[in-house]
């Protein structure tokens, strides 16, 4: 049998700052402290995240922001911007735990923090959870402050 360590893993996910001019999409995520994708086939990739599991919020040209526990209940909402009311075209999931970072830790340090390099351009990247709790033990120890 497994451990339950080994089924969990960890995921950066992008807030999408860069495609939605003003930020809102990451203001929103900070505000509810959740995760959010928005539109097929990105939205779809929330389904993946499992209870417990590790996130961090990810900001284009400036870091992770943020971190949180997955709380593994993923919910559907309308999703509002220059182009109007999309309906269902948001899936989202609170996260335990949520904090913001002090200091955003750039991709360079999460770089050399799991030991290879990680690509952040997609709107959400999975890890194993080993990789997960080394940028989670990171931000605990400087990045908080």
């Amino acid at each position: 049998m497994r451990s339950v360590k080994a089924l969990r893993k960890a995921y950066i996910i992008n807030t999408n700052r860069t495609n939605v001019p003003g930020g809102e999409t990451e203001r929103d995520m900070l505000k509810n402290e959740k995760c959010s994708a928005y539109f097929s086939p990105w939205k779809e990739r929330i389904i993946q995240i499992q209870p417990n599991d590790l996130v961090f919020l990810y900001s284009n040209g400036t870091g992770i922001i943020a971190r949180g526990i997955a709380t593994g209940v993923m919910e559907i909402g309308d999703y509002l911007n220059d182009d109007g009311l999309h309906i269902n075209e948001e899936y989202y999931m609170p996260l335990n735990r949520f904090e913001r970072i002090g200091r955003p830790v750039p991709s360079s340090d999460i770089n050399d923090i799991v030991g290879n390099h990680v690509v952040l351009a997609k709107t959400m990247v999975s890890m194993d959870y080993d990789r997960g709790i080394k940028i989670w033990q990171a931000i605990t120890r400087n990045y908080l402050k």
